[in-house]
């Protein structure tokens, strides 16, 4: 059998009897001499030549996906059969990391400390004396109630290192439970949390019932204090009617990861708000044990086993 590896990362999976690792080059069409291949792994692929392997691949039987979410990979034309894996739980640290330093961005104003630096501006009143826990601003993470809506592998690497921190952490998915030994509320019931909330951090995939998910009326029902973090896909987020809320004073900024378009258009109103802190889509981009999760799916398939991480296409993830 053999197996495509990106040439976009390092990738080193355990050798296994019949199985042949070919290593393509992602910038460049894949020789006919591979188009034999039974499996391939996607990272870092442009949208053609996935659309363009999907083609030539007549033998294709698996496409194991590095990156959390699948969205190119179904949109790329494979065949019905073809199997769909994803990267869930490659980037749980990293994601949990980029979201964790930018709510310690907003809570400590690292971001405007960073635009008076770039003005040689010494920023006294954000120095100094300050109070312990000013009323209405979020200051410190000691005491702030963290809701995480998409609540998977990522929020429980996440919601320890908060806690660690005095956070008070709560999660919203599709159902309800105790997970990780956080509470976690039933998405229908959003609403009744999101006006105790100081810190929204969005962790969702992009799919048809995601879309703007966060839109004005929600938006409206956070405090007029609480910050956005979004770490998860850019279109779960109304970015107009988020503009809006920010420029109204109902909502103190947001710092997000991912956008409705990548890059983020020059003409983006997004550019020029003071509190909203901008990272290109740098929360994951490390694939943390992606050559374990192909060698053990490798043997999954030749023993005729399920495949770790299998995609519903109908439901997108």
């Amino acid at each position: 059998m053999k197996v495509l590896l990106p040439d976009s990362v390092t990738l080193a999976p355990a050798p296994i009897a019949d199985v042949t690792y070919v290593t393509y080059d992602v910038k460049n069409s894949l020789p006919a001499e591979h188009h034999d291949a039974e499996v391939l792994v996607a990272w870092g692929n442009p949208r053609a030549q996935l659309q363009q392997l999907a083609r030539d691949l007549s033998r294709l039987r698996w496409v194991q996906g590095l990156a959390a979410g699948p969205n190119s990979l179904l949109t790329a034309g494979f065949a019905d059969d073809v199997i769909i894996t994803s990267g869930r739980s490659l980037h749980d640290t990293t994601v949990a990391e980029h979201a964790l330093a930018l709510m310690l961005a907003a809570a400590r104003k690292l971001h405007l400390m960073r635009d008076a630096q770039h003005n040689k501006r010494y920023p006294k009143e954000l120095g100094g004396v300050q109070p312990v826990d000013p009323a209405g601003k979020l200051t410190s993470l000691r005491g702030a109630r963290v809701l995480i809506w998409g609540f998977g592998s990522i929020a429980k690497a996440l919601a320890p290192l908060l806690v660690a921190l005095g956070a008070d952490v709560k999660g919203i998915a599709r159902s309800e439970g105790t997970r990780a030994g956080f509470p976690v509320f039933a998405e229908r019931d959003i609403e009744q949390h999101l006006p105790h909330s100081d810190v929204l951090v969005m962790i969702l995939p992009s799919t048809p019932a995601n879309h703007h998910a966060l839109n004005a009326e929600r938006l409206d029902l956070l405090p007029n204090h609480a910050w956005l973090v979004n770490v998860g896909r850019g279109d779960t987020v109304s970015e107009s009617m988020l503009v809006d809320a920010i420029n109204q004073g109902m909502l103190a900024g947001a710092a997000l990861d991912v956008f409705e378009t990548e890059p983020l258009p020059d003409t983006s109103p997004l550019w020029e708000l003071e509190n909203v802190i901008i990272s290109p889509h740098a929360a994951g981009g490390r694939p943390r044990g992606a050559s374990e999760l192909i060698a053990t799916n490798v043997r999954k398939l030749l023993a005729g086993e399920t495949l770790a991480n299998v995609v519903d296409r109908a439901k997108g993830y």
